[in-house]
């Protein structure tokens, strides 16, 4: 895939602290099968290692679902996610498969119960993608950085950084960032 040219402006670079840790939620995800149907998949397209569908936050409710290639996450379209209406969860889609070299995962986030048919960079979604990568991916104690690309599909490429700190196997803090380019101004008079 080849990187998008940048629109007017300059570059931002932000890096925040998260308010609060992501958890996650009680309730439980849609079954695999309705999930792989609503995002127009196949069963073995979900899931991949330890990853399966789940549920977290960090502020903003989060479907997570681990797309097995590449491949499958750009054939996903939000046809019939219902868990989504209404303000429902998110649908953020992420494969271990990347198109950077030095990027973790590749992600795409659909949120049309938000009025956001799919987003280039989702930050709220990344603060909670920190439980996922705790949960699934076990890391050992200490300090973790790792890059999830997004906005690739739309032509729109993003790089978020998302740093862990783990202690005694639990997330004891976490962290996004990044760059951004102002594509956009405007002012209100009154």
């Amino acid at each position: 895939m080849r990187r998008a040219s940048h629109r007017k402006g300059r570059a931002l670079a932000a890096n925040f602290d998260l308010p609060k840790l992501p958890r996650r939620l009680e309730a439980s995800p849609p079954p695999t099968l309705e999930i792989a149907r609503g995002l127009g998949l196949r069963l073995e397209d979900i899931g991949f290692d330890r990853h399966e569908p789940s549920l977290f936050t960090a502020g903003a409710p989060y479907l997570f679902v681990p797309v097995r290639s590449i491949d499958a996450i750009g054939r996903a379209r939000p046809a019939d996610m219902r868990w989504n209406a209404d303000g429902g969860p998110a649908t953020f889609l992420y494969t271990s498969e990347v198109v950077e070299a030095g990027s973790a995962y590749h992600a795409r986030m659909f949120a049309g119960g938000w009025g956001v048919a799919e987003d280039p960079a989702t930050g709220s979604a990344a603060a909670a993608f920190a439980g996922v990568t705790v949960a699934f991916d076990q890391p050992g104690d200490g300090a973790h950085a790792l890059t999830i690309e997004q906005g690739f599909e739309m032509g729109r490429p993003s790089l978020i950084a998302l740093g862990l700190e783990v202690e005694g196997g639990e997330l004891r803090s976490a962290s996004i960032g990044g760059s951004t380019v102002i594509v956009s101004s405007g002012a209100l008079e009154l």
